[in-house]
C-alpha cells in the first residue's frame, strides 16, 4: 500500500509544513478525515478511516441498520487512505503552516473503495481513457455572500459592503457592486493563487450578493479538487471579514439560486483534437451522441446534481433555471447550452448541476451520461430556438423523492457505477429526507397555527 511519497515529502519540506489535514470527501461532499503532525503523516503515508464515513448524512447521521449492514461489513472495518501527491494543497488561512491532501480509498486487499465520490469520478475518467478520448471541463461556481447568521430559523440578508450599506436589488456584472467586497477578494485570490488554484473571472451574478468564480477549463479530476478546496477556502475568506458565503442551491427566497455549471468537451488523445468538430468545424456525430446522452440520462443521475431537499427550489418556474434537458445553441434557457465557439472549442455547457452538488459526482455523472450517449449512437432532440423554460417534453423530475426513485430504477448507473454505490447513494438522500421531514418550517407556522 506504500510508497516512497518523495515528491510530497520535499514539498512539506520546501514549504515547511508541520500540520496535514487528510481529507477524503463523504457523499455530501463534505471534507472527511484526520489532522496529523507533519512526521507522524510520512511515517504512515496515509491514514484509516472508518467504511461507513462514506455513509454519513449531511446531518451526521447514518442509513438504517437493515441498509447499512446491506451495503457495509458488519464489523465496521476500515478503508485505507492513501494521499494523492497530485492533489495537495496549502492552508493559508492555518496560523501553521498547514497543507491538505486529498486522499484515495482502498479497501485491504488495494481495491478501490466503490462508494467513494472521487473513485467514481476515475472510474468514468477510465471510460474515456479506454476509448482514446480525454474529457475538459471548465465549471463555473456561483455563491451568495450573507449576513452571519447564528439562529436558521432566520432568513437570511445580504452582507454591508465597504460603503456601510447593505445590497438592494439585482446587480448583474456589476463592477461596483463586486468591488463593495474587494478586501474579502483579495483575500480569496491570494489564497487561491497560493494553493495553485486555476481561477479565471469573477462577476456579480444575478442575485443580491451572489457571486460567480469561473474556472480554466482542465482535467476533470484536478478540477474536482480545486472545487473540493475552493468551497473551503471561500467560506474561510468570508469568516475572516465577518460574513458567510454559501453553496446552498436556493439559500434565499426570491432570489434565483447557485449552480455549478459544467462546460464539458472531449479530445482524441492521439491527435489531441476536439471529438465534438467534423473537419468542416460542424458538429460531429459523437457531440450530438453526447448530447442525445445527457438528455436521456440525466433525469436518471438528477440527484448527483440536484442532492437536497433545497436543490430542487432551484427549479421552480420563474427562478432563472433551466427545467427540462432541451438543447440549444447560444441558449441560457435550455438545461444543455452550445456556446459559440471555433470547432477545437466545441462543447456543451451543462447547466443542471447546483452548486451544493458534491464536485467529483456532479462531473462524473455529467461525463458519463455525455460517454454513453457517444458509445450508444443516441440522437439528441431538435435544439431550441427562442425560450426553453416552457418547454414540457423533456421536463426533469420535480422533487428529491421522484428523482431518487429514477435512479434506483436505472440500468445504466447500476451497469457503469455497480450495484452498490447508487444503493448506498439513494439510502444516504433519503435518511436525509427523513430528517428534513421532522423540521416543522417557518411556512407552516405562518399560515396553518392558527388558521386551520
Amino acid at each position: 500500500m506504500k510508497g516512497d511519497l518523495q515528491q510530497l515529502k520535499t514539498w512539506l519540506n520546501n514549504n515547511k509544513v508541520t500540520e496535514v489535514e487528510c481529507l477524503v470527501s463523504d457523499l455530501s461532499g463534505i471534507a472527511r478525515g484526520k489532522i496529523s503532525p507533519t512526521n507522524k503523516f510520512l511515517a504512515e503515508q496515509g491514514m484509516r478511516l472508518p467504511e461507513s464515513v462514506l455513509l454519513q448524512t449531511v446531518t451526521g447521521d447514518f442509513v438504517d441498520d437493515d441498509v447499512y449492514y446491506d451495503l457495509l461489513d458488519p464489523a465496521d472495518i476500515d478503508m485505507h487512505c492513501r494521499p494523492d501527491e497530485n492533489a495537495v494543497f496549502l492552508v493559508p488561512w492555518a496560523l501553521e503552516p498547514t497543507a491538505q491532501v486529498i486522499h484515495d480509498t482502498y479497501d485491504k486487499m488495494g481495491n478501490p473503495i466503490d462508494l467513494s465520490p472521487r473513485n467514481i469520478l476515475k472510474k468514468v475518467l477510465a471510460l474515456y481513457t479506454a476509448k482514446n478520448w480525454k474529457p475538459i471541463v471548465a465549471p463555473e461556481m456561483e455563491f451568495y455572500l450573507t449576513e452571519r447568521s447564528p439562529d436558521p430559523d432566520y432568513p437570511l440578508k445580504p452582507p454591508v459592503g465597504r460603503s456601510g450599506r447593505q445590497e438592494t436589488g439585482r446587480q448583474s456584472y456589476s463592477i461596483e457592486a463586486t468591488n463593495e467586497f474587494d478586501p474579502l477578494f483579495e483575500d480569496m485570490y491570494d489564497w487561491c493563487e497560493a494553493q495553485g488554484l486555476d481561477l479565471d473571472t469573477l462577476i456579480h451574478e444575478e442575485g443580491t450578493a451572489q457571486m460567480e468564480i469561473n474556472f480554466r477549463h482542465g482535467d476533470a479530476l484536478h478540477l474536482a479538487d480545486q472545487i473540493f478546496v475552493f468551497k473551503r477556502t471561500m467560506r474561510e475568506a468570508a469568516l475572516r471579514h465577518n460574513v458567510a458565503a454559501t453553496f446552498m442551491a436556493k439559500p434565499m427566497t426570491g432570489e434565483p439560486g447557485s449552480a455549478m455549471h459544467v462546460h464539458q468537451s472531449v479530445v482524441d488523445l492521439s491527435t489531441g483534437k476536439s471529438v465534438f468538430a467534423n473537419e468542416d468545424g460542424s458538429m460531429s456525430e459523437l457531440f450530438l451522441g453526447h448530447i442525445g446522452g445527457l438528455q436521456k440520462y440525466i433525469p436518471e443521475t438528477l440527484p448527483l446534481f440536484a442532492p437536497n431537499v433545497n436543490s430542487f427550489r432551484r427549479f421552480l418556474p420563474d427562478t432563472s433555471a433551466p427545467v427540462n434537458v432541451e438543447w440549444g445553441s447560444d441558449n441560457r434557457t435550455v438545461g444543455l447550452r452550445v456556446p459559440e465557439s471555433d470547432p477545437q472549442n466545441m462543447r456543451v455547457e451543462n447547466r443542471l448541476p447546483g452548486a451544493d452538488a458534491n464536485p467529483y459526482l456532479a462531473l462524473a455523472a455529467s461525463l458519463l451520461c455525455g460517454y454513453v450517449g457517444m458509445v450508444e449512437g443516441l440522437n439528441p432532440s431538435e435544439p431550441v430556438v427562442g425560450r426553453g423554460y416552457e418547454r414540457r417534453n423533456l421536463r426533469l423530475p420535480l422533487t428529491l423523492e421522484q428523482a431518487l426513485e429514477c435512479m434506483e430504477q436505472s440500468t445504466m448507473v447500476k451497469e457503469y457505477l455497480g450495484q452498490r454505490f447508487p444503493a448506498a447513494y439513494v439510502a444516504v438522500k433519503r435518511a436525509e429526507h427523513e430528517n428534513y421531514k421532522r423540521v416543522i418550517s417557518s411556512w407552516e407556522r405562518e399560515f396553518l397555527l392558527l388558521s386551520v
